[in-house]
Formats: C-alpha cells, sequence, structure tokens
C-alpha cells in the first residue's frame, strides 16, 4: 500500500516539471502579445513620425518640453517653445508628434 503511494507520488512529480515549461511558456507568450507586441508597434509608429517631421508640427520631447517645429535637420529639430523663444532638439528626444494641431 504505501508502496504504490509512492509510485503515484514519484510519477507525479515527473509530469509537473512539463506543466511548469507550459505554464512558463504561457506566461512568455502573454507577456510578449500583452507588452513587449503593442509598444514595439508604437515605438516604429513614432520612429515613422520623427521620420516625416515637417515644418508646423508639435512635437513632445523626452524631457517634457512642447514645441512646434520650425526647421529639420538631419539628426536635430529647431523647434519653438514660445513665441521668439526657439530650442534645437536632437530626433531621438522626441517622443510624440501631433502633426499641424494648435
Amino acid at each position: 500500500m504505501i508502496h504504490t503511494a509512492l509510485l503515484l507520488m514519484g510519477s507525479s512529480q515527473g509530469g509537473g516539471g512539463w506543466i511548469n515549461l507550459v505554464f512558463l511558456g504561457a506566461i512568455f507568450v502573454i507577456f510578449y502579445f500583452f507588452i513587449i507586441r503593442p509598444q514595439k508597434k508604437r515605438q516604429e509608429e513614432v520612429q515613422n513620425m520623427v521620420d516625416n517631421l515637417e515644418k508646423g508640427d508639435k512635437i513632445v520631447t523626452s524631457g517634457g518640453m512642447i514645441a512646434r517645429v520650425r526647421t529639420v535637420d538631419e539628426d536635430t529639430v529647431l523647434a519653438e517653445i514660445d513665441s521668439d523663444v526657439k530650442a534645437r532638439f536632437q530626433k531621438s528626444s522626441i517622443t510624440d508628434v501631433n502633426p499641424n494641431q494648435d
């Protein structure tokens, strides 16, 4: 009787390893579809908008500055923060673009 119970316990422990791996894989899949994939898509959208910046677009920088684009260079943007207050920003610091928005 005790021997049979030990055999059953031993066989259930072997199957538990597979269940743990399947559970871990399921968690990874959930993280991928609900966190990693949408974030990647958002980054690609922002990068596409930054690549297509034009004069008059409104931008938000990683430091929280909101400005209107005046000129676009290869790696930088000259933006007007307020009337007659201009600053140059790296394109990599732009986190959002709102084209032609007041």
